[in-house]
């Protein structure tokens, strides 16, 4: 009884440290890609959406000032200016959260994709009519991200 205890004990161990860090309020992705083609592929998925750039931030600049050099950080704003312009319009609290953005940054010969879940959203702004918005973005957020990362 001793050593099957033990077992158990060292397979629910090994389960748990094997267990991919999870973080409840980020979407995060990573791809084999290079970060040139990734931001290319991360660009092409927003678009393909539906979405509009709306911006890329070099992020460069503030990250040479604390001595992290990297010249592959950005962040990609995006969205649908109809949605958000009819979303503000009625929930103007929103603003500051849109449009909305992935943060992908090269780590080796990969890149890697970060963003804020929109669900998150649903904790400041419980209006039930916001719901299914806030669930499109995720659907939409998640299968982007899905998109660079199963690209080769």
């Amino acid at each position: 009884m001793n050593k099957l205890m033990r077992w158990m004990g060292i397979i629910g161990l090994t389960l748990f440290l094997s267990a991919p860090a999870m973080a409840e309020d980020l979407l995060m992705a990573r791809t084999d890609n290079a970060f040139p083609e990734a931001m290319t592929l991360l660009q092409s998925a927003i678009s393909s959406h539906g979405y509009k750039i709306t911006r890329l931030q070099e992020v460069n600049e503030n990250l040479a000032k604390r001595q992290f050099k990297s010249d592959m950080y950005r962040v990609v704003y995006f969205g649908k200016y109809d949605e958000i312009k009819q979303v503000t319009a009625k929930y103007p609290e929103l603003i500051p959260f849109l449009p909305l953005s992935i943060t992908i940054f090269a780590e080796g010969d990969q890149a890697i994709l970060v963003a804020n879940h929109p669900r998150m959203l649903e904790t400041f702004f419980p209006d039930p009519a916001l719901k299914p918005t806030f669930e499109r973005w995720e659907k939409d957020m998640v299968t982007i991200m899905d998109e660079v990362r199963e690209s080769k």
